[in-house]
């Protein structure tokens, strides 16, 4: 018998695994830059740098580190790195829709 999944046990209760900007894939290139796959099959690169590199960059500016910045996963489709900090994907959806 299904059972309720407990909000505070599984991160990813109250997102439809459909929704067409939910990241499936994010690869870290170089400028500051990730390749991303969307669930809907669309794809692209989403420039950072303006965002790690401009003043003020927040909480942002620690991903200036190379070695962070590559070290970025996915967390319920969304770009993370360790820390917590994480992108909107669907702003990602968005600003690729764009190019």
């Amino acid at each position: 018998m299904p059972t309720k999944a407990d909000p505070s046990e599984d991160s990813t209760v109250g997102i439809t695994p459909s929704s067409p900007w939910r990241i499936v894939e994010v690869v870290p290139l170089s400028g500051y830059r990730l390749a991303v796959k969307f669930v809907d099959g669309a794809r692209g690169e989403v420039d950072l740098n303006p965002m790690i590199m401009d003043e003020p960059a927040g909480v942002f500016a620690s991903l200036r580190d190379h070695d962070l910045f590559n070290k970025v996963y996915l967390d319920c489709g969304a770009p993370t790195w360790p820390g917590g900090l994480d992108i909107a994907p669907d702003a990602i959806y968005d600003e690729i829709g764009k190019g």
